[in-house]
Parts: structure tokens; C-alpha cells; sequence
């Protein structure tokens, strides 16, 4: 469910028109739904909450998902914690409020500059992802005088997902270690007094709609809990991470949460561990939206349709990186039969293709359309290719609504860029 609907004939998200935001801020522009995070949010942690087994889990929101200050501050509010993959991420999160405690840290090549400023703040838990990032750590951890916490993430050899690139629980995916060295580096990291062994995790991919790859790979995470529990090493953690999918509006509904609730306690309820679950896309996709502007309709003698946005793939680049399907509808429909558009931006790259031969009502110079379920690895993948700015991103809330993220001017941008020396006579002021 989200709360982008059509009244007046027009799209609003919640109490707020499109077309009026699109005239305030101008396009094309991000705005997120917060009744649709919180809504979210509720309904993974009342499913959690309804198998006592599972023992109320910590929810560690995916800040690569989205990562603005007030859509993490929207759903810090609520309890969530914050899985994190960079120091910049980490500083985010405790920017939005989410204190330290509930901050994991995860990923596969934290340099030694992010471990020490993730141990100098005191995050919950780092996720290990090989044998020379814990001795990087232990050895971190001495000369900082800190213990951290440390799971050790492990690579089932489970694939899932919805595209290759978002696979990552294969033999052949960078993350993690494989079982066979799960059991070797966990007693490693228990009898390394700087290091405190909290458990074992994984993370197997995004936008998983099938349960049965989630439930082989959580079944293989008991019983390596159970072997190392039979090996006398203590184990109050499992991290189960994320990746449960959303709908896109070209597929079936995937499971719900409470779906992926009751698995979960059949694979692993009951085990005595402290659970986290890191969900990203499944909170914020369907929470926000791409607004642009067609600037116009190409249509060529020969047959193709080419609709012309704003927007382009600097702005959304999930359909060329992903070939990701997104629903496009009109802000502002006009009534007339559905014809098929290439639906494309003024990038200079064929891949600067959002869609072909979609079917759409008839549009034309100056209407709005809507990208739906853009409120994941939307404006937080987002570039300024060909010197395009960032786009805003809209926060609404009820009748309100705020640019949390504003469009930077061309000033703004080329002053990043200071001159060499030798050639700052050739520099012009910005403009």
C-alpha cells in the first residue's frame, strides 16, 4: 500500500497535489510519502512482533536504499536501526537520530580510516567479511583500546534476487566467507581479546520474491549456529539481513511481510539468538515517486514514439543498470486511447531509456508523469552526468511537505571545482 493517489483527476501524495509541488520546486523531482515509511515500517516490525519466538528482532533499515536525513529520521522515530556500508553512512545515520546502538556496519572493503571511525563512535556490530578484515580489525581495535562486536557474515551459496547485479549470496558473489570457513574464523574471532564474537549473519540479495532461496539459506544459518554452539563457542546473534521484494506493478505481489515472518520462525524461531532483519527496498520503494516533465513527443514517419522527459538516467538509473521496470502514470490523465511511447531523457546515451513501447494514455509538451516505486536506489543512486544537477527530493507529511534534498545551482556546482594554479587565468566566474 502507498499513499499516492488519483483525486481531482490528479495524483497527490497524501494531502499534497503533484501538479502544485511540480510548479513550487520545479521538475524533475523525488517526494516521499511519510505516512507510506511509517506504514511500512509497522507492518514488517507487527509481523516480527507476532512470533514470540522470534524475540522481537532489531530492524536495521538499509540506509543504502534511501539515504536522506529525513527519511531516516522518519523511520528512527519508530525504533528502526540503521544498516550501514561506509563511514558516510554511519554519519548519516547518527545525524538522523538513530543513536549508535542500533547501527550495523556492514560491507566488504571498509578501509582502515571507516573501522577506526566505526569504532570511535561505538556502532552495535561490524559485520566481518573475510579473514583479513578481522585481523585489520583486532588489530584496530588495540590500538583504539575498544572491543567490538563482530558477526561474522557468511556466503551460503544461496542465489536470489531479482537481476544478477543484486545477487549476493553465491559462491561466486564478493560478500562474505564461505560455511566451510564460517566455523574456522568465528573461533578465530571468540578467542581474540579484542574482539567480541557476537554471532553469525548473511544476506543473500534484493528484491527476493520467492521464499523457498531465504528459507534454504536461513536453515543453513541455524545449523551453522547449532555446530558452533556444539563446539562450545557462544552465539547470541543471527543476522538475517534483507532483500524481501516489492511490488512493481508488472508482477505478481510478492510475499508479504508477514509471510516472510512466519518463515523466518519456522527456520529459525526459537534458537535463543538476538535476531536483526535489514529490509531497505521493501520500506521505502513504493514511498516515493519521480515526477518529470515531457518536454516533448518526437513521433518519427517510420512509427516509433518517442516520449521526451526531463528526467533521464542520471536522475534514475535502474532501467539501463537493471533493466528495471517501473509503472509510469500520468499526473494529469487526458482521456483517448493507449498508444506505445519510448519513454526516454535527454541524456546523450542510448541508454537514456527508461522504457519501449510502453503503453500510455496520450501526453503531450508540459504534462507530468510519475515514476512509481522510486523511493529505492532512486535519488540515492543519482549522478550529475552531462553537468545535470541533482534533483530535489520532497518529504510530505499530511498537508505539509518540505524539499529535503534542494536542486544545487550551476554556481553551486562548478565552484566544487577549484582551479589548478597554473591555469586559474583561464576560469571564469560561474554563472
Amino acid at each position: 500500500m502507498n499513499h499516492f493517489d488519483y483525486k481531482d483527476d490528479a495524483l497527490w501524495c497524501e494531502g499534497v497535489s503533484l501538479t502544485a509541488l511540480a510548479e513550487a520546486v520545479g521538475t524533475p523531482f523525488y517526494v516521499y510519502s511519510s505516512a507510506t515509511l511509517e506504514r511500512h515500517y509497522r507492518v514488517f516490525r507487527e509481523a516480527l512482533d507476532h512470533f514470540p519466538r522470534l524475540g522481537g528482532p532489531l530492524i536495521a533499515y538499509a540506509v543504502k536504499a534511501n539515504s536522506n536525513l529525513s527519511v531516516l529520521a522518519t523511520l528512527g522515530r519508530l525504533g528502526a536501526g540503521a544498516d550501514t556500508v561506509s563511514e558516510g553512512e554511519i554519519r548519516r545515520a547518527l545525524a538522523a537520530g538513530i543513536p549508535a546502538a542500533r547501527i550495523v556496519y556492514s560491507g566488504v572493503g571498509k578501509t582502515a580510516a571507516e573501522l577506526a571511525f566505526a569504532l570511535k563512535v561505538g556502532v552495535d556490530q561490524i559485520n566481518v567479511e573475510s579473514e583479513p578484515e578481522l585481523a585489520l580489525l583486532s588489530t584496530l581495535a588495540g590500538e583504539h583500546g575498544a572491543r567490538p562486536g563482530v558477526v561474522i557474515r557468511v556466503n551460503p551459496d544461496v542465489g536470489a534476487g531479482g537481476h544478477a547485479k543484486i545477487s549476493t549470496g553465491t559462491r561466486e558473489s564478493k560478500f562474505g566467507v564461505s560455511l566451510a570457513e564460517a566455523e574456522r574464523l568465528y573461533a578465530l574471532a571468540a578467542g581474540d581479546r579484542h574482539i567480541k564474537a557476537l554471532g553469525v549473519g548473511c544476506h543473500i540479495g534484493s528484491q527476493i520474491t520467492d521464499m523457498a532461496p531465504l528459507s534454504r539459506a536461513f536453515g543453513l544459518m541455524r545449523g551453522l549456529v547449532e555446530r558452533l554452539r556444539g563446539k562450545g563457542l557462544s552465539i547470541e546473534r543471527l543476522d538475517l539481513g534483507g532483500g524481501l521484494g516489492v511490488p512493481y506493478f508488472n508482477q505478481p505481489d510478492p510475499p508479504t511481510p508477514a509471510d516472510f515472518a512466519a518463515m523466518a520462525d519456522a527456520a529459525v524461531g526459537g534458537l535463543n539468538v538476538e535476531l536483526a532483519f535489514e529490509p531497505g527496498r521493501v520500506i521505502a520503494a513504493n514511498a516515493g515517486v519521480l515526477v518529470a516533465r515531457v518536454i516533448h513527443v518526437h513521433q518519427r514517419p517510420e512509427g516509433r514514439r518517442f516520449l521526451v522527459l526531463d528526467a533521464a538516467m542520471n536522475d534514475l538509473i535502474r532501467p539501463a543498470m537493471y533493466d528495471a521496470y517501473h509503472d509510469i502514470r500520468p499526473v494529469a490523465p487526458r482521456s483517448g486511447p493507449l498508444e506505445p511511447y519510448d519513454v526516454v531523457g535527454p541524456v546523450c546515451e542510448t541508454g537514456d531509456t527508461f522504457t519501449r513501447d510502453r503503453l500510455l494514455p496520450p501526453l503531450e509538451s508540459g504534462d507530468l508523469v510519475a515514476f512509481m516505486s522510486a523511493g529505492a536506489y532512486g535519488a540515492v543512486m543519482s549522478s550529475e552526468y552531462n553537468t545535470r544537477p541533482l534533483i530535489p527530493e520532497v518529504l510530505v507529511k499530511g498537508d505539509d511537505w518540505a524539499v529535503v534534498r534542494p536542486r544545487p545551482s550551476y554556481q553551486a556546482m562548478l565552484s566544487r571545482e577549484p582551479a589548478a594554479p597554473w591555469l586559474s587565468s583561464s576560469f571564469t566566474a560561474a554563472t
